[in-house]
């Protein structure tokens, strides 16, 4: 399997001073992380200088380019739990005055996090301030209650805003009543390639799953009620769960009492892998049959799709609308209905009978990888954003800020 590489963009030949805030801790596993990373490199392979601001307190989080300010603590956000810090004001302050950002990049501006404070921070200062946007919810108790109250201060002064998906476009809209512009997720498609030298599908027998395991909306309790038929229908498959070393206790319990008429235990079909380094999620996926992303909501885009489509991996995935953009309705990729365990099996076994109809989904999703998600093709998107908002432009009186793109006040009544 080939696919055409993109060209390596060109320095640029006055690379901006982009300022990045992480809203959540770099010390946890999750996709707005991965994101901020991945778009650090990808603005620093262009040219351009990157410094990152986020919670954590571990050598993890610790790298070059990056400032933490602390441990996050544990808020329920998005349906799930967010490792957030709150506060830290003058560590803020402090790397905001430092940095002399041509522009300030936030994340997630509706949690309670570093990102809303540097924006707070940032109120009467003329840096122009984008946002990106990665929650798509139609119940968001949090954004409803923030929407009218506390997101109002720092809203305005945002000068451009993204979205990741149509997805999460429409929740914005809905909640703040904001425009944004679409620019997907990326993904480094050369660190995830192995198709070179990956054994070929059809001598693969894992599945593999990535997420938190303890994260209801990640579905692996759906993929577990699968499973039994899955090994029955195919004996030798094992799951193998990237992300936690525990199993939920009541799924992993129902498979027990599964998989005791098949002769068979827990252990004999799933590993709980933990939390691996990248290079080790890397080979994980090169080593298996088919990724199984059984979310059952909440998501606006979907990076497990895309790093396995980098990887030249088959996808069974949940018919959710975020990930039917990815996967083209379906032509990169097996869609499926959510929360329905029977069809979760049916579908996994379609592609693990049928290695032709893998090898071509296999092969549109790796070729869509570096035509649309990779890095190189996803920066120059938010560069555009960048510009739009006056980053890089001298403005009168020395500042550098731009039109305040996508804000529009809620009409009265709303």
């Amino acid at each position: 399997m080939s696919a055409r590489r993109p060209p390596v963009p060109a320095p640029a030949p006055h690379g901006l001073r982009v300022g990045m805030v992480c809203p959540y801790s770099l010390d946890t596993f999750g996709g707005v992380q991965q994101h901020v990373a991945g778009l650090a490199a990808g603005l620093r392979a262009a040219g351009h200088h990157v410094e990152v601001l986020a919670p954590g307190d571990t050598d993890r989080a610790r790298s070059p380019h990056v400032t933490v300010v602390g441990e996050g603590q544990a808020l329920p956000f998005n349906g799930s739990v967010a490792p957030v810090r709150m506060g830290a004001r003058r560590q803020v302050r402090a790397w905001l005055a430092q940095g002399r950002f041509d522009v300030v990049h936030v994340h997630e501006p509706a949690a309670p996090s570093t990102s809303f404070t540097a924006v707070r921070a940032l109120l009467e200062e003329p840096v122009p301030v984008v946002a990106t946007h990665h929650i798509a919810q139609d119940r968001a108790l949090a954004l409803r209650v923030a929407a009218p109250t506390v997101l109002r201060q720092v809203l305005p002064r945002i000068d451009a805003h993204i979205v990741v998906s149509e997805e999460a476009r429409r929740t914005l809209l809905r909640y703040h009543q904001v425009d944004a512009v679409p620019v997907p997720n990326g993904v480094t498609v050369a660190d995830l390639d192995r198709t070179r030298t990956a054994p070929p599908l059809a001598e693969r027998h894992d599945l593999v799953f990535v997420g938190r395991p303890d994260e209801p909306r990640k579905g692996l309790q759906v993929l577990l009620e699968a499973l039994p038929e899955i090994v029955a229908r195919h004996p030798g498959t094992r799951l193998v769960v990237v992300g936690g070393d525990r199993l939920p206790r009541e799924p992993a319990s129902a498979l027990r009492r599964a998989l005791e008429p098949l002769g068979l235990a827990v252990d004999d079909v799933v590993e709980a892998a933990g939390r691996l380094s990248d290079d080790g999620k890397v080979e994980r996926l090169a080593r298996a049959r088919v990724l199984v992303a059984p979310n059952t909501g909440g998501e606006s885009f979907g990076i497990v799709l895309t790093e396995a489509m980098a990887a030249g991996l088959p996808v069974v995935a949940s018919d959710l609308v975020a990930f039917r953009a990815v996967l083209d309705d379906g032509r990169r990729g097996l869609l499926v209905p959510s929360e329905d365990a029977a069809a979760l099996a049916a579908g996994v076994c379609t592609l693990l009978g049928d290695l032709a109809l893998s090898e071509q989904l296999a092969r549109a999703g790796h070729e869509a990888a570096y035509a649309c998600f990779d890095w190189s093709v996803v920066a120059p998107q938010v560069l555009e954003v960048y510009a739009d908002a006056g980053a890089g432009q001298d403005a009168p009186g020395g500042g550098r800020r731009g039109p305040r793109l996508g804000w529009s006040p809620a009409p009265s009544g709303t």
